[in-house]
């Protein structure tokens, strides 16, 4: 392989990678096969439903690249869970949603590898800190 030439990072929704904008003109940038890149990330991603998957792509001098697809955010993941469409706009005096103990646990575990948590009571800490964050309730 050759050189690493850049590395970006986008969040794109799980299989429905296109080579319209936002994705295309920045990929085009760095000279990359567009079409190749899609196809390969909705491939890669058939699976995971809707969720918004976040990808670091390595692009290398001689236009090759990698890529390595993330967890899903966790505030996408606690929307989905708590059933809500965004966040509270004043967290001190709205409550948009609430999510059990259960739920937060489910996330923890799908999020453990991309957060800075030494263990699932970590984990959890950190969702819970990121619902409250949000507006919604821990129960």
């Amino acid at each position: 392989m050759a050189d690493v030439k850049r590395t970006m990072k986008l969040q794109i929704k799980a299989g429905e990678a296109s080579p319209a904008p936002p994705i295309g003109p920045a990929l085009g940038q760095v000279g990359i096969n567009i079409g190749e890149f899609v196809n390969q990330f909705n491939e890669a991603t058939a699976e995971m439903g809707d969720d918004l998957v976040p990808v670091v792509i390595t692009v290398y001098e001689d236009r090759s690249f990698d890529f390595e697809l993330k967890s899903p955010p966790a505030s996408s993941l606690i929307k989905k869970k708590a059933d809500i469409e965004s966040g509270a706009s004043d967290i001190l005096n709205e409550t948009v949603g609430t999510i059990t103990q259960d739920q937060i646990r489910e996330i923890s575990e799908r999020k453990i590898d991309d957060l800075s948590a030494n263990d699932l009571e970590a984990a959890d800490k950190i969702i819970a800190g990121t619902c409250r964050s949000m507006g919604v309730e821990v129960k």
